[in-house]
């Protein structure tokens, strides 16, 4: 079950379309084309548990690159599009990339990128090139489309940034397999979500986020198509799933609000009768747009809670979450626990910390030892938590009640405070400033800084301070809103009691600035 296979069945099937553009890559063209960078990677020496980079729009060469790492036993690391030049050569650095493939479409970011990543020997470009960039086409055309002798399974290390410091890969062990045998999402995507060869799977949101590259990657996997989307748009998401007569797709919350948010008379045009199954996750969903999904798309929609480290899963369908409503199901894999701070299990009903207990530590932070034992639970090395709190009921359902250390989810894209506040406390007339996410009607949250001034009679600064972080940081990053404070609350530690910021925001009560 891999593109050899499917060459071989229906070569002329599409592995993927662009729904913009129509463009499409055949499983046999996909095949060939991966097996000859899988050929060039391993003439350049390149070898099992070596990484390669990949920094692209959604573009349909973006699954040459992954099935040629996924079949050469190489960490694929997917970065970002909207990062800066600076942002994206960190990443590429620290996982030690050998290669890295962009495209012309991100030409001005790639030029930049070049003189910070004077390690990474190989340097491609799809659709065109610049001085310093080597065609990808141009480069494999030369190399057999045979497969390797040994198709070692590779797999993906993506980064997802902590509460604090540079972004961390998540890196999982190799496993002693060949890319051809079973898979990592196969139980779930065949079991549950009833993947065949016959899926047509929508996909709107950037393939380089962790649940639309394993899914597109599984949904190939098995032989199904991948329609992509180039960016979300409500209408045009409709529009494709009767159009391409799509059975499966993912999504996030915001795009359920958006898609709700269009006139009735448009919302309805659509035939969505091929729809079999929605899946939805990254951010918590409000229960009323979920429940009017269900109400508008039946009872096809199911939901998830995962991250990228694969430490364990739940999974809930609408019937069980109209019986449920706000859960995000049962642990699908992994033993669930609930912990105090002291790492003791808590009773029924009780909020902590959610641990998932797997055999042995499914992962580890990329050069980040510390961060590992951060995740690790204090009495059980086999006990990982994603920093998130909740709680289970008494027929075992999870409830998410936090989230990670005020990371922020807007339209189910992460965001960490630490690195802005990083950029902000740079500028002269700032003395210091707190990050965080505030409540956005269509984005679920946006950014805001809280900022105290090195002169509190300063003007007001606002449109300097977000110009100042629009120069530094991916836009996504950058704050919509700057507030100002005479002191913000910090500890005799020197801790910052963000809580008692952001609380006023969300309207809780008894929140005040100390």
């Amino acid at each position: 079950m891999y593109p050899g296979t499917h060459a071989r069945a229906f070569p002329d099937k599409p592995a993927v379309i662009n729904a913009v553009t129509g463009k499409q890559l055949s499983y046999g063209a996909l095949n060939a084309m991966s097996n000859q960078f899988a050929q060039f990677l391993f003439a350049k020496g390149l070898r099992r548990g070596d990484h390669i980079a990949l920094f692209m729009e959604n573009n349909v060469l973006l699954f040459v690159v992954a099935w040629a790492a996924y079949r050469s036993g190489l960490y694929i690391t997917t970065i970002n599009r909207y990062l800066t030049a600076e942002e994206a050569a960190y990443i590429v650095n620290d996982c030690d990339a050998k290669a890295l493939v962009s495209t012309y479409a991100l030409r001005a970011v790639a030029a930049d990128l070049l003189p910070l990543i004077g390690a990474c020997p190989h340097r491609f470009m799809t659709d065109g090139t610049i001085p310093g960039w080597e065609s990808f086409e141009d480069t494999i055309k030369s190399f057999p489309a045979e497969s390797l002798a040994e198709e070692w399974r590779g797999d993906s290390m993506l980064y997802s940034s902590g509460t604090t410091g540079r972004p961390k890969g998540v890196k999982r062990p190799l496993v002693d397999a060949k890319v051809y045998e079973d898979f990592r999402l196969k139980d779930a995507l065949t079991g549950a979500y009833q993947f065949t060869e016959d899926t047509i799977y929508l996909s709107p949101a950037p393939l380089y986020h962790a649940a639309p590259f394993a899914f597109t990657m599984g949904t190939q996997h098995i032989g199904g198509t991948v329609v992509m989307m180039e960016r979300f748009d409500p209408v045009e998401s409709l529009r494709h799933i009767q159009d391409f007569k799509v059975t499966h797709s993912q999504w996030v919350p915001t795009m359920f609000v958006r898609m709700l948010k269009l006139p009735k008379g448009e919302r309805s045009g659509f035939d969505l009768s091929s729809h079999q199954v929605a899946i939805h996750a990254a951010a918590p969903c409000p229960v009323e747009i979920k429940r009017q999904m269900i109400d508008w798309w039946g009872p096809i929609i199911m939901e998830y809670y995962a991250g990228s480290e694969g430490n364990g899963s739940t999974i809930i369908n609408s019937a069980d979450w109209l019986a449920h409503p706000g859960s995000v199901g049962r642990p699908a894999t992994g033993v669930l626990h609930i912990c105090d701070e002291a790492g003791k299990e808590v009773p029924v009903g009780e909020q902590g910390t959610i641990f998932f207990e797997q055999e042995v530590m499914p992962f580890e932070y990329h050069n980040s030892p510390e961060k590992t034992q951060d995740a690790t639970h204090p009495q059980h090395a086999n006990w990982s938590t994603l920093g998130d709190v909740g709680y289970v009921d008494e027929e075992g359902f999870l409830y998410l009640t936090d989230r990670k250390a005020y990371m922020i989810i807007s339209g189910g894209v992460n965001i960490y405070p630490q690195e802005i506040e990083d950029v902000l406390v740079l500028h002269p007339a700032v003395a210091d400033v707190a990050v965080f996410g505030v409540p956005n009607a269509d984005m679920g949250e946006e950014v805001k800084a809280v900022v105290q001034l090195q002169d509190a009679s300063a003007p007001d600064l606002e449109e300097e301070l977000i110009a100042y972080a629009r120069d530094r940081l991916a836009p996504y990053k950058v704050p919509k809103t700057v507030d100002f404070i005479d002191e913000l609350p910090r500890l005799p530690t020197g801790k910052l009691y963000k809580r008692l910021l952001r609380d006023k925001y969300w309207g809780k009560d008894g929140s005040k600035i100390v």
